[in-house]
């Protein structure tokens, strides 16, 4: 049967996120999520939600949260936006301030959703090469472009950059948008925010996934001058104004009050990777240096699917990208100490 539409389709390769096995006998290391349960004060807010709130519309403009979010950062309420996870704000971004004809410019080996809404939104791009031990060289990024996306720390990677490196990259472009895509800054890397009052070309995006264990809820903002937030605003707001729901604008807030827990959890995940780590090492890994809650990591005599498999036999799920440059590489999410005492017996009888 002939089907002349479907040369009208669009053709995409999409992003292709970790497994999310269905089962509760198995210990999950490859989605980069937190293994401990969100601060007491969200499990209040959910506890204790009126469901009848869910018959009217969320606050559009996300209040609350905004004003909880500007309180933390020191930076005004109009610097603030609210997006459905960090995805929805990068990807409302790329299309806000990603117009011209010039490439934009973010690392060879990164987050592979990059690449992703480039062709969804056709919008030019040239990957930057890191160097042999997997670092971001600022030089390389002087040249013409149509806009850039650090993230820092660096994923799959782990490798973070200096705030004074990231002030070199902001003063030498000057003529377009740089992106800090700051999705794990919580576990030990250097924020960009004090650099917002100094350059009005910076957007900041974080995520409440990661280091405020709400990854189910989906909650990203970015921070940013009053320009690029208002931008983002009317891009939003030109085909959906409710982006956030009622129920995750709340727990959102209570997360972001709660920073005596944030910064517990965050510390105990630290603690975690950096014991194992040196477990790793001990085992004949080379392992990344990290400022993520996940490591990168190989091994000189074992190919990394066959460890990625091995693992996945014994129900411990990691993640292995099948990429040039990184092939012969796993990255293995922070869990419990438990659960990673668990691998590291795995790896042990393995090997």
């Amino acid at each position: 049967m002939d089907k002349p539409f479907l040369a009208k389709l669009r053709r995409i390769d999409p992003y292709v996120p970790g497994e999310q096995p269905q089962s509760d006998d198995i210990i999950k290391l490859n989605a980069n999520e937190n293994p401990y349960p969100p601060a007491p004060g969200v499990q209040e807010t959910l506890r204790t939600f009126d469901a009848s709130r869910l018959a009217l519309y969320p606050d559009a403009n996300g209040k609350a949260l905004k004003n909880a979010l500007a309180n933390r950062f020191g930076v005004k309420p109009t610097q603030v936006f609210l997006g459905n996870g960090s995805d929805d704000v990068l990807a409302l971004a790329f299309q806000s301030f990603f117009c011209s004809e010039q490439p934009i410019l973010y690392p060879d080996i990164t987050y592979s959703f990059y690449p992703v809404w480039c062709d969804l939104f056709r919008i030019p791009y040239e990957t930057v090469p890191l160097d042999e031990n997997f670092c971001v060289n600022v030089r390389d990024y002087d040249k013409p472009n149509g806009g850039i996306v650090l993230p820092n720390p660096n994923a799959p990677t782990g490798r973070g950059v200096s705030l004074d490196f990231l002030e070199d990259l902001l003063q030498h472009n000057a003529d377009c948008v740089v992106i800090i895509d700051e999705a794990y800054v919580d576990f030990g890397a250097q924020s960009a925010v004090p650099l917002l009052s100094k350059y009005e070309n910076l957007l900041i995006v974080q995520t409440m996934s990661k280091s405020r264990s709400l990854a189910g809820l989906r909650i990203g903002y970015a921070l940013g001058s009053e320009t690029l937030i208002a931008t983002l605003e009317a891009v939003k707001n030109s085909y959906n104004s409710y982006t956030m729901d009622a129920l995750a604008l709340a727990a959102g807030e209570a997360a972001v009050k709660d920073e005596a827990y944030f910064q517990a959890t965050c510390r105990k995940v630290i603690a975690t990777r950096d014991r194992t780590a040196e477990e790793l090492r001990a085992l004949g890994f080379a392992v990344q240096p990290s400022l993520t809650n996940f490591l990168f990591v190989t091994h000189p005599a074992k190919k990394a699917p066959e460890i990625f498999e091995y693992l996945r036999q014994k129900k411990i799920f990691i993640r292995y990208f099948k990429l040039p440059r990184i092939d012969n590489y796993l990255r293995i999410t922070i869990g419990t100490d438990e659960q990673m005492d668990r691998m590291i017996d795995a790896l042990r009888a393995f090997l």
